[in-house]
């Protein structure tokens, strides 16, 4: 449950932060200064919290070592292998579901777009 928190924060976390970087490049030369301000305040944010998140997954991965060595001692070898590919597959999984989603919400939003345009 830890591992799906801290990859959905990761996730989050760097997609907002990838928005917030493409809506400061969009600012063109005339916009007012106070949305440049706070788009970097933010942007310096979610910087540290990422950096923050990454430190967290560091740590769940100490953590997850500590626990597969314990669960090593008491699984045959098979199981063993069974157990560490799980818990791989489920990061990669929500990250894989998370991306989806993205592409969903993106796809949506400029399918809204494009009706609008009409």
């Amino acid at each position: 449950g830890d591992l799906d928190k801290v990859v959905n924060l990761l996730l989050s976390l760097s997609g907002r932060l990838a928005r917030v970087e493409t809506a400061l490049d969009s600012l063109g030369p005339h916009a007012p200064a106070e949305d440049k301000v706070a788009l970097r305040e933010k942007q310096r944010l979610l910087a540290a919290q990422l950096e923050d998140a990454k430190e967290l997954k560091e740590h769940m991965g100490r953590r997850e070592e500590a626990v597969g060595a314990m669960v090593a001692r008491y699984l045959p070898a098979e199981h063993l292998q069974d157990y560490q590919h799980f818990v791989k597959m489920k990061s990669a999984l929500v990250a894989e579901q998370r991306e989806l989603e993205e592409k969903i919400k993106l796809g949506q939003e400029q399918l809204r777009c494009l009706r609008e345009s009409l």
